[in-house]
């Protein structure tokens, strides 16, 4: 993929907000256990940094996707998976159906002031029993009159105890379970939903991740993106560039570890010599660096075909399931190097280790992958009739 001056200055832009307003607050919201949306998306929004691929007459720039892989890229400076998670929620989850399919009235609405920051965005799909299984949500939207009626719930909700809407999957008639579904701008001050409690996770600590219920909450049908009973095709779209941005997130957060550990191990003295003088350690560094280089090509190869307008489903595919895994395998090889200093709670290859580990899980776990890649070599056994 072949970058011109504006994607290497959009580069520059971001790490000048990640070194000034990111990383030296990052410690302190970890221990918070949330970072402040509002404050920092409005930051970015500043800058021009959360609508690069969104149209221009809602405050975007209207560049294409290659553009927000730039800034889902540039996120991996950042000393943890937090903020660049809920960045891209707001910038590649929340908001592509509603920049695709809605109307101008809602995209002025609702899209226009998350591109400027003033709007936290967050995304409804996940729920206690249908996490990477989609199609067996159970909320539901009932139309009556002019509203939906919302009741159900939804699980894992990155953005949640700060977000201003949520766009939301529900099932909203009857039918085949891929054709029964809506997406709808749902606002999260609206009378009947609550947050029932902000989930203590393993990683990912300065995100805000809740569990929400909604109780007849009544929104306007006019809030539904594009054409009822398509939310299912829509939402797999936005999986796609979920996939997309992890692929592409995971490129300079493992470089950060392996060049962390680079330094550390020049320094740390075993035996009267620097450990990263003895081979297996070198070695074992440069297999790693290598792997990265190899899931940068299948990320830009899948970029440059999503931008052609081709179907990139296997390849999206692939790139997630490469970088769940990468990750996990470059903090967990990277922390034996570190010893015990790497052991400890603050030790960034230590927050590398929990934060990496849920690229394996978050937005179809590793599972889902292998099925949607054997299902497209036609290798897999057809195995229900929905």
């Amino acid at each position: 993929m072949k970058f011109t001056p504006e994607h290497e200055a959009l580069r520059q832009t971001w790490k000048t907000l990640i070194d000034r307003e990111v990383n030296p607050y990052v410690d302190e919201w970890e221990r918070e256990g949330q970072f402040p949306a509002h404050e920092l998306f409005k930051k970015m929004g500043n800058a021009g940094l959360l609508g690069v691929d969104k149209p221009v007459e809602f405050g975007g720039s209207g560049l294409d996707f290659s553009y927000a892989m730039i800034c889902s890229e540039s996120l991996g400076l950042v000393n943890g998976g937090s903020i660049p998670m809920a960045t891209g929620v707001q910038i590649s989850m929340a908001t592509p159906a509603l920049a695709r399919y809605g109307s101008d009235e809602l995209r002025q609405e609702f899209l226009a002031p998350s591109i400027s920051g003033d709007y936290v965005a967050c995304l409804g799909v996940s729920e206690t029993g249908a996490g990477s299984d989609v199609a067996s949500i159970k909320t539901t939207a009932r139309r009556v009159g002019g509203d939906w009626v919302i009741n159900g719930g939804k699980m894992w909700t990155t953005n949640g105890a700060q977000a201003d809407w949520m766009c939301l999957l529900a099932n909203s008639g009857d039918g085949p379970v891929h054709k029964n579904k809506s997406l709808i701008v749902v606002p999260m001050k609206t009378k009947g939903i609550s947050i029932v409690k902000k989930l203590n996770k393993l990683g990912m600590r300065a995100s805000d991740t809740v569990q929400t219920f909604f109780d007849e909450v009544k929104v306007p049908v006019r809030y539904t993106i594009g054409q009822p009973g398509s939310g299912f095709i829509y939402q797999m779209q936005q999986f796609q560039e979920e996939r997309l941005w992890a692929g592409a997130g995971t490129l300079m957060g493992c470089e950060r570890i392996i060049n962390a550990t680079i330094d550390y191990t020049r320094e740390r003295q075993v035996f009267g010599r620097p450990l990263l003088d003895n081979q297996v350690v070198h070695f074992r560094l440069a297999e790693l660096k290598s792997e990265v280089e190899a899931l940068r090509s299948l990320v830009y190869r899948a970029c440059e075909d999503y931008l052609a307008g081709k179907d990139v489903t296997m390849l999206a595919s692939m790139g997630k399931l490469k970088a769940g895994r990468l990750r996990r395998e470059v903090s967990d090889a990277c922390l034996q190097y570190w010893g015990g200093a790497g052991y400890l709670w603050d030790s960034p290859v230590a927050r590398s280790y929990r934060d990496g580990r849920l690229g394996s899980i978050g937005g179809g776990a590793d599972e889902v992958m292998l099925q949607i890649i054997s299902k497209l070599m036609g290798t897999m056994p057809r195995l229900d009739n929905r």
